[in-house]
């Protein structure tokens, strides 16, 4: 049973609000969720029905957000949550069938909502945000230096869609769904979206330049509310997953003892007993009685290789591994046209060699599975590394069990014969007796202007990533000069934009020289490259 309310803020903005009763008499703990597409919606395409949450005597509303669904307002994205939060929980907090306890849940936008408020509002008893961080630039919208193309568009020209829906022009909204139904929108989405949307967020992150902090907004979460008990949910194939590894480390270095739990998901697909893993989290903490001081704050991840759950002790996780494994690279220059010439070794014996790259915007190579792709999740990558515009390096097999834990990050100095060039590198398992290759972790790394023609040492940073490798089985490293759609085509000069293939865009030859080049796993818990220290 559910009813609409509408909760009037302290400027007299509206929030269109809806509460589900559980059966029977109250009052109850009640879970809150704040989010901009619909409050009828409740999250459903991961989360229960709050029907489900009452059934286990939950109190649930559901509230969509200034300036979208009913509420009122005009709709300035993440900037306006913190005193609607506020204002939320007071009313809540208020009603007559809330007992006083009171969790918050959600994902993405969703998830962002839980962690904004002001300073000295009092934090709710527990909170739930998944897939989501603080960092706009780095947590929302970029990585390696450029922007998520297909991703960034297909979430702003949604919430465009829903703008044009509130305002009745059903001309914006048709033209919109049709653009995304065809794919045509990642040609066409930045006119799209200054047509339709020229003040949204989305256009507001495409705009700014993606390799520069400058003029980003960073938010904030009150420690006191970091401190609160804290279960944090992210995907290995999830785009804001880095997001969630440096919120567990703002957490505790706020004094909080989070849990945090990464698993086989992307970011609308979850695994099955997530559900009953959230439930757990508000029983123990709103139902029940909360987690002593003396318990352990678990981490637990789901290993790509064994497929299973493992409790990984968070001085795992903030530091690096012991006797850690270093690759080097060799190539006699034909890594890009036979698989069995590009080499992943152990010792730096017999590195080396130069590998070119050739990057045809014509014919780009295709961004598959991992985290930022159209089709996110695992794949075998088999054909694409077969590409002839794709450098593959193969260790020998493994001679003992092996843990990849931590975030892959690979040093290579390369230069192109353009004033621009991306490298877009992928991690992936072979297995023993297997045909198939099982990619594990991807990143990219974007340059732009005459410093791409220089040999200089690049670092990209790939998704972190848990998989064990068992004896026999080989690990692949792969670079190429695009990932399309996942990331714009970079067209070789500063001179044009970064976006869909066009006349513009130049064919670019990169150099990849392998003397000193090197992969190595880092912790999970490291400041991302270009981020700022957790605490």
């Amino acid at each position: 049973m559910f009813a609409d309310h509408t909760l009037i803020s302290e400027d007299g903005v509206g929030l269109a609000s809806r509460l589900w009763r559980p059966d029977g008499a109250g009052p109850w703990p009640s879970l809150l969720m704040r989010q901009p597409y619909g409050r009828a919606i409740a999250s459903t395409v991961t989360l229960p029905h709050p029907d489900w949450w009452c059934r286990h005597g939950f109190l649930v509303m559901v509230q969509d957000v200034r300036g979208q669904g009913d509420s009122d307002g005009v709709f300035e994205g993440f900037s306006q949550e913190a005193r609607d939060t506020a204002a939320t929980l007071q009313w809540i907090r208020n009603h007559p069938d809330c007992n006083g306890r009171i969790g918050l849940y959600g994902f993405s936008y969703q998830g962002l909502t839980q962690l904004l408020a002001p300073e000295d509002c009092p934090p709710p008893d527990c909170m739930a945000p998944a897939m989501c961080g603080l960092d706009e630039r780095m947590h929302w919208s970029c990585e390696g230096g450029a922007h998520w193309w297909h991703l960034g568009l297909g979430w702003g020209l949604q919430l465009a869609a829903l703008q044009a829906r509130r305002r009745g022009d059903q001309n914006a909204w048709e033209e919109i769904r049709e653009n995304l139904e065809t794919g045509r929108y990642l040609r066409v989405g930045l006119d799209l979206l200054n047509r339709h949307d020229p003040d949204g967020m989305a256009l507001r992150w495409l705009k700014r330049p993606a390799d520069q902090a400058e003029g980003w907004t960073q938010h904030q979460s009150p420690r006191s509310w970091l401190r609160r008990p804290l279960l944090l949910l992210g995907g290995w194939w999830d785009p804001h997953l880095r997001g969630v590894l440096d919120l567990a480390a703002k957490a505790r270095a706020a004094g909080g003892s989070p849990e945090l739990h990464i698993g086989p998901a992307t970011h609308l697909q979850w695994w099955p007993q997530s559900s009953a893993l959230l439930l757990n989290f508000f029983q123990r903490h709103l139902r029940s009685h909360p987690q002593t001081e003396d318990d352990a704050d678990p981490v637990k991840l789901w290993d790509l290789g064994s497929d299973q759950w493992v409790d990984v002790p968070w001085t795992t996780v903030g530091s690096a591994s012991p006797g850690a494994i270093v690759w080097h690279l060799a190539s006699t220059g034909l890594a890009c046209l036979d698989q069995n010439d590009g080499c992943l070794l152990n010792s730096p014996e017999g590195r080396g060699g130069t590998v070119t790259v050739v990057h045809d915007p014509w014919r780009p190579a295709p961004a598959v599975g991992g985290h930022l792709s159209p089709s996110a999740g695992p794949c075998d990558r088999s054909s694409v590394d077969q590409r002839s515009d794709v450098a593959v390096f193969t260790s020998a097999p493994f001679q003992r069990a092996q843990v990849l834990n931590g975030r892959p990050v690979l040093r290579c100095e390369a230069s192109a014969d353009q004033p621009g060039f991306d490298l877009w590198v992928t991690l992936s398992r072979r297995p023993e007796g297997s045909t198939t290759t099982q990619q594990v972790s991807t990143g990219c790394f974007r340059v732009l202007g005459d410093s791409a023609r220089q040999r200089q040492e690049r670092r990209i940073e790939l998704q972190p990533v848990r998989a064990s490798v068992q004896p026999g089985d080989r690990l692949r490293l792969s670079l190429a000069g695009a990932a399309w759609p996942a990331i714009a085509i970079n067209p070789g000069t500063p001179d044009h934009a970064c976006g869909a293939p066009s006349p513009e865009c130049r064919v670019i030859s990169i150099t990849l020289h392998l003397e000193t080049a090197q992969l190595r796993m880092e912790p999970l818990q490291m400041i991302h490259q270009g981020g700022t220290p957790a605490d």
